[in-house]
This record gives C-alpha cells, structure tokens and sequence, in this order.
C-alpha cells in the first residue's frame, strides 16, 4: 500500500517556508516607518498616507497551477485567478481594491498565452472595480525553459475604517461565515498533481466521473472573486477576516483566533466540492492534511458577532461554526 502523501511529499515545504518568512522578516521590518501599521499575517500591508487614509498592498502569484494551464494549452482562466488572488488578500483588513498590476515572464513570449492572461486578468478588474493599471513583460531565455511562462500580481486597495476588523479580534461565542469556493483555487495545485497525475494515472483530458467533467476543466476553474460578498456584507462587529489560501481551512482559521479561542467548524453545513475527495482517496492524503493546504470548499471565512450572523446569512454567507474556548486551532467536528 502506497505511503500517505503530503504536500513535502509532493514537493512543497510549508514549514521551511515559514521559517524562511521569519528569518527575512526582520530585514523588511527594518524598512518601516511610522506610516507602516500592522495588519494580519501573510495578507495585505498597510500604509497610512499624510492625508490619513490607509492603503494596503499584496503581491501574489497562482503557483503550480501554471503548470496544469501549460500541460492543457489553457490560459483563459489564469488572469482571473491571479487577480483574485491579490485582490482576495486585500479584504482581511478591509481595504476595496483600487488598481492592479500583472508581471509575465518568459523564455521567448508567445503571444497567445500572454494575451489570454492578460486578458482575464481585465476582465476580473472590472468585475471588482479595479483598474488594471500597467504591468511588466519578460524575456529571459536560459532562464526558463521552453514552453515556460511565469505570472505575479500586485494589488493596492483603500481601507474602509467601517469594514476593518475589531483590533480586539474574536470573542468566545462569535459565529463562523464563510464564501463557498469554485473549487481548489489556486492552492494545493502541487500536492493535487501529485495525487491525481502521478499515483492515480488520470489524464488531464480524461472525463473523471465523480466531477463531472474533465480533470483540467476542474483543476483550471479561476478563483472566486471575494470583494463584492466581502465589501457589502452587513454591518456588525468583525472579529476577524481570512482568504483561504495557503496553509488550508485550518492554517487559515488558526491565524485568525488569538490563543485560547478554538474554532469550530460543522462539514455538513457546506457542500465539499468532489475534487477534494478525489485527490484525498487517490494520495491517500489524510484528512488533517488535506485541511492544512486545501479550502476544502470554503474560500473566505469571516469571525462575526453572534447578533450580525443572521444578516450576514441572509445576504448570501453560510453559518458554519463558531468559536469556543480551547486550544487554539480549528476543529471540523460542529
């Protein structure tokens, strides 16, 4: 019987990349002035102009997904997922994008796949109301391979004071509210073609039965844009905010709860897209590391007072837990 695989297994670190953050952490630290002001970890930087308004910043890319998307000659899809991945990291501290700008590198440009992501990436600009404000371009031969093509965004918002959460962050009692997923995003994609590719055999092209379609129509579904749901959800007290990227549904609840909160989380109030079942019977992958690198179907989580909650559903959110005392963490038990 085939050993579990891991995201190490599949090639990705996570641990080593965390401690790699913290060890260069400090050199950016060092840079800051007193306009810098501290936001939740691994989203946005904030800014505070002379004027007082705050921006926040993101950068971000859409990893091994590329790949997937080079493999099935598909690029449509990567624009959107790459604004979405930025413009998803602005909303913990409450910040609407405002402008967007893309970085695409090569060994030798070809036109088609380069058009194709930029223009997903305007199509997604202007569904959130962000201006794709310029961008750069690169040939460098040797450097990639043929074939190769690499993207980065870079994202900047103004913070809205009113959708900002509560300094003070979560409370024991307060509800979960989560933004379903269009599927495995742009996270886990390593770990995913590891399972599905290289130990099940599946072809990109092959119909899958339990999907419904073929494996690369899956894989390639763009990310969820989140600013629209997030931005307009109703007023109340935030505990806390999270796009659920990397590190899954359980590094992502985790970061948002100070110690001695736990979150709870219920499964059978969100539907679980197949893929995820899919890539956990085909590793196998264990359930606590599937929740520690996928979203498992949930994109974006927010922590809310218990009296907002019921607005919040009503406008679209789902209810799916809450926090108790404990030990800090997320459990997948109701």
């Amino acid at each position: 019987m085939s050993e579990d695989l891991t995201y190490r297994r599949s090639g990705v670190d996570v641990e080593a990349a965390d401690r790699l953050v913290a060890r260069i952490s400090g050199l950016a630290a060092a840079t800051h002035g007193p306009e810098v002001e501290p936001g939740p970890a691994a989203f946005a930087g904030l800014y505070r102009l002379p004027g007082g308004d705050l921006l926040a910043a993101t950068c971000d890319g859409v990893g091994t997904k590329l790949l997937i998307a080079r493999e099935a000659g598909r690029f449509e899809g990567i624009g959107r997922d790459l604004v979405a991945m930025n413009v998803n990291d602005l909303l913990p501290v409450g910040a609407r994008p405002l402008f967007f700008l893309d970085y695409v590198a090569a060994g030798a440009l070809e036109a088609e796949p380069v058009a194709a992501v930029v223009a997903g990436a305007a199509a997604a600009c202007r569904e959130v109301g962000c201006a794709l404000l310029g961008g750069e371009t690169a040939e460098m031969p040797g450097l990639y391979g043929p074939g190769d093509l690499d993207v980065a965004g870079f994202a900047v918002g103004l913070v809205d004071q009113q959708r900002r959460p509560d300094p003070a962050g979560p409370r024991p009692g307060d509800r979960v509210m989560a933004l379903p997923s269009s599927g495995i995003h742009a996270n886990g994609l390593s770990l995913a073609r590891a399972a599905l590719l290289d130990r099940a055999g599946l072809r990109l092209d092959e119909h899958v039965p339990e999907l419904g379609r073929a494996l690369a129509d899956e894989l390639l579904e763009p990310t969820a844009l989140y600013p629209g749901p997030v931005l307009e959800a109703p007023p109340g007290r935030i505990g806390a905010l999270a796009h659920v990227t990397g590190g899954g549904l359980a590094g992502r609840g985790r970061a948002m709860l100070p110690e001695g909160l736990r979150m709870h989380l219920d499964p059978g109030r969100w539907t679980r897209p197949p893929i995820f079942g899919l890539i956990e019977g085909a590793g196998p992958v264990s359930g606590a590391e599937m929740a520690a690198t996928f979203n498992l179907g949930l994109g974006f989580l927010a922590v809310v007072d218990p009296a907002a909650a019921p607005a919040w559903e009503g406008s679209g959110w789902l209810p799916v837990g809450e926090v108790r005392p404990g030990e800090r963490g997320v459990s997948l038990d109701g």
